[in-house]
């Protein structure tokens, strides 16, 4: 997407995992900013999209391997300032006359270091070395170092493992870091972004009241005069992307909720309910318990689990699409973090991650064209999104849900006897989480039953039941994310609810992984 109502941020994507959370420290500066991957960047790109600045991201390739990945010649020479972030600094200063050798002991440099300025403050680190020692945490993750920088540039911060951790061409208005603003781990990373888009000029004129805006636009050129369809979950996405698309087409859209038989608790009554009645929505309720669930059972592979519901979302859209006269379209809430963890970088090194079934396009066969309005955004300005559009805070508020359901909460084959103890004890655990005012404050929480029996005593007698594992995060994009530190009181009291109110489970854990290097859900 191409727009020219703002000031333009070019981020050349080289394959880094949080090439994406550059661009959410862009917009929370409120800078229109676009990836594109490498490949994608011609001279002629760069030329047609008249950027204001440039960042070059990370990535994991060596600039010193032949056929590595590269910017066009005309980023250099587009006159705009350009930021180089670790691989980014690399391939800058090699593409410049400096000099970038394989990583030795001494020089690599993985998670957390020290920055250390050097003499001067020029406006790129103003307001950065705040910290009372004088230097500033960040992330570091390189094996590669630059040996030499290129001519024009001096050097601004220093690490034990980078010499030229910060450096920059103040003529040019070029500038390279070692490590990762971007990542929550470099905790003032915010500080050079700004610093950096202020010295670039950009107005800063990139909110969600304008995004509305150039959705509506963008949909309505898009779909015409024809209908779509959008794939309803009740979650935050899909409720958000489907007020935007009744904003923009009104009766033109028909919402599908598909009740796969892998919802919560009274779910499907709840969202069906909430969209005819608050909303005014045309909704069709697809019963197709019975399709998902024979199709799922004896399958106990995740990814197999996800591409049956994936394919089965596709046959069902198809059989009701064909219902509506004009449905030529199909909207689905699909997000960023979705597209990262889905798709591999394109002829590029990132790696896919676990398979989501709203992700990759549809087959040439269902005939229906792809709408996603919300493909850009994090799951926080989805949010923001909703408040602009006027959605209920219960709407916005709501736990992130995913379209597989409670599929991926249960490892291993999927029963119905599985199904309806997952359900209850995940009803039991989210009221716990409510009484105690903690809602709010959690990402996302569920449970999670899994593929064990163990060996209990309820009274007198022996039980052998499932075991389950309660899961609770913080987050703030959903990219990362660490376990919500309850206390061993909720805890003790959560489990003592769960074994007495569900029938089918006599052993009860909470999960403290984070992400990385878990997922947050747990298939």
């Amino acid at each position: 997407m191409t727009d020219t109502s703002h000031d333009r941020l070019l981020i050349i994507d080289f394959g880094s995992q949080v090439t994406q959370l550059i661009a959410r420290r862009l917009r929370e500066l409120n800078v229109y900013c676009e990836i594109h991957p490498y490949q994608n960047v011609t001279d002629a790109f760069v030329t047609e999209f008249a950027p204001k600045a440039i960042i070059f991201s990370g990535g994991p390739d060596s600039v010193m391997r032949e056929g590595s990945p590269r910017p066009p010649k005309a980023a250099y020479e587009a006159g705009v300032p350009i930021l180089g972030i670790c691989y980014g600094q690399q391939v800058m200063m090699h593409d410049l006359g400096g000099k970038v050798e394989a990583g030795e002991h001494a020089t690599a440099e993985f998670g957390r270091a020290y920055v250390k300025p050097t003499e001067g403050r020029p406006d790129f680190v103003k307001g950065w070395f705040m910290d009372e020692t004088g230097q500033e945490q960040v992330w570091m993750s390189h094996g590669d170092h630059v040996s030499e920088i290129a001519p024009g540039f001096e050097v601004l911060g220093t690490s034990p493992g980078a010499p030229f951790a910060i450096t920059a061409d103040l003529a040019r208005n070029f500038y390279a870091v070692q490590f990762h603003p971007e990542v929550h781990h470099t905790p003032n990373g915010a500080t050079l972004y700004e610093n950096f888009v202020r010295m670039a000029g950009f107005a800063g004129d990139w909110t969600m009241g304008a995004y509305r805006e150039e959705m509506i636009r963008k949909i309505r050129e898009q779909v015409g005069d024809k209908n779509v369809i959008c794939a309803l979950s009740g979650g935050v996405d899909s409720s958000v992307a489907a007020a935007l698309l009744h904003e923009a087409i009104g009766e033109q859209l028909t919402c599908v909720f598909v009740d796969h038989g892998l919802l919560r608790l009274n779910e499907a009554e709840e969202v069906v309910g909430m969209f005819r009645d608050n909303m005014n929505l045309k909704v069709i309720h697809a019963d197709e318990t019975e399709l998902f669930l024979g199709e799922l059972e004896g399958q106990s592979d995740p990814e197999t689990k996800r591409k049956i519901i994936g394919r089965l979302f596709i046959d069902v859209f198809q059989k009701y699409a064909n219902e509506i006269d004009g449905a030529e379209f199909l909207a689905q809430g699909t997000l960023y973090p979705d597209v990262i963890e889905s798709v591999s970088f394109s002829g590029g090194p990132s790696v896919t991650i676990k398979s989501h079934h709203n992700v990759g396009g549809l087959p040439e066969k269902m005939g229906l064209k792809l709408v996603e309005p919300l493909r850009e955004l994090f799951k926080d300005e989805v949010r923001e999104l909703g408040r602009e559009l006027g959605l209920p805070a219960s709407f916005i508020g709501r736990h992130p849900f995913p379209g597989p359901g409670l599929a991926i909460r249960c490892p291993g084959e999927i029963t119905r006897e599985k199904l309806e103890i997952l359900r209850k004890a995940d009803a039991v655990y989210i009221d716990q989480i409510r009484k105690h005012g903690l809602y709010d404050d959690i990402w996302q929480a569920f449970v999670a039953i899994l593929p064990v029996r163990t060996v209990g005593v309820m009274g007198d007698g022996r039980t052998y039941d499932f075991a389950c594992a309660l899961r609770a995060v913080t987050s703030v994009d959903g990219m990362t994310a660490d376990y919500y530190p309850f206390s061993h009181e909720f805890l003790g009291e959560t489990a003592t609810r769960i074994i007495n109110e569900v029938k089918g489970i006599n052993r009860v854990t909470y999960d403290i992984t984070s992400k990385p290097p878990g997922t947050i859900e747990w298939e």
